[in-house]
């Protein structure tokens, strides 16, 4: 019987608060399968770890987790705990750097046409396929001055870069509507040219998927305007970063936001949400982006039954969804962080 290891990085804020309840469906679902269990272990990282230890990311933390393959995080870091250099601490930015996660998978899907903010709108299934290892992220470490004349960020693109996340992008499609739409500013910048020509050639490759360009300004446009016409976007870390909080808007916010960042060797499933300490505990969070990251998570570990696992976390969210009252607080409703838990488990 194959049991597979997961690292759980409940991290800080509302993190523990939602990890819960993921970890409360993925125990649920365990149930009813066939021939697969999952071993947990939890560690400390993030801003509360910092303040306990004065590392973040303590290296010997770090060493066992890569150990796991499969990574559960919640959320991490807590505005008022910087560095002196002002930067807020993002030990899973670290974590994805270290561990070479490439390509940040955000899948985005209403489940009720009543929380759209776009009226009209009945069906909205896409998935943004974000580089996570390079872009406009590649100089964040670089030391700098509060006091300088100026600091300058670099953007980088590199080939290797490019060409395995633009893979990753037509892989993805290839199991969906097949088409990918890459996100560039080509007309302004020489690396977002670099890129579109390294997304011209992998194209070649697939040639039964469609696929469109799109310049990131005007993606924003049309991801209010015709959400539905995207199937797999692929764009550079930054562009990224900043679509996938405009498309969790499109499906009811934050919380209806899974990711994963995926590598050769490791992934990471984590919502999309930060880490929201002023509602940390209060028990009203939404742990519903958690949940729909487990079922990510069940779905790269590809076995036959953890695949059929990952099908029946969306299936029982969608089915708890259909009733419109069933929704936390950040979406009009009452239900508490562990009331919406309890749903999915009672859907499944």
């Amino acid at each position: 019987m194959p049991n597979f290891p997961i690292a759980v990085l409940p991290g800080d804020g509302i993190g523990p608060d939602v990890v819960a309840e993921g970890l409360k469906v993925l125990r649920a679902v365990e149930a009813k399968l066939t021939g697969v269990t999952f071993s947990t272990k939890e560690f400390s990282v993030g801003a509360g770890e910092f303040l306990k230890s004065g590392d973040p990311l303590p290296p010997d933390t770090f060493a066992q987790i890569a150990e796991h393959s499969t990574i559960l995080l919640g959320a991490m870091g807590i505005p008022n705990v910087r560095w002196p250099d002002g930067r807020e601490m993002a030990p899973q930015i670290d974590i994805r750097e270290k561990l070479d996660l490439y390509c940040g998978l955000r899948p985005i899907v209403l489940y009720h046409p009543d929380d759209t903010p776009i009226k009209g709108k009945t069906v909205i299934d896409f998935a943004l396929v974000r580089e996570s290892t390079e872009g406009l992220f590649v100089s964040r470490l670089d030391p700098y001055s509060l006091d300088a004349d100026q600091v300058t960020d670099r953007l980088r693109i590199t080939r290797a870069g490019a060409e395995r996340v633009i893979r990753s992008a037509f892989r993805i499609a290839a199991l969906r509507r097949k088409k990918v739409t890459l996100v560039d500013k080509a007309n302004v910048l020489p690396t977002m040219a670099y890129f579109r020509s390294i997304f011209d050639q992998i194209a070649a490759e697939f040639p039964e998927i469609s696929t469109e360009r799109v310049y990131v300004d005007a993606c924003a446009l049309y991801l209010v305007q015709r959400p539905e016409s995207f199937d797999v976007m692929v764009t550079e870390n930054m562009f990224g970063d900043i679509l996938s909080d405009l498309a969790a808007a499109l499906v009811g916010g934050m919380g209806m936001a899974p990711s994963a960042d995926i590598g050769d060797e490791h992934a990471v499933f984590q919502p999309s949400h930060g880490s929201a300490p002023d509602i940390a505990g209060k028990g009203i969070a939404n742990p519903v982006a958690t949940i729909l990251s487990v079922a990510l998570m069940l779905d790269w570990l590809d076995h036959p039954e953890t695949r059929r696992g990952g099908d029946m976390i969306r299936a029982a969210v969608s089915k708890v969804f259909a009733d419109r009252t069933a929704r936390t607080s950040d979406m009009g409703g009452t239900l508490s962080t562990t009331a919406m838990g309890d749903r999915v488990v009672a859907a499944l």
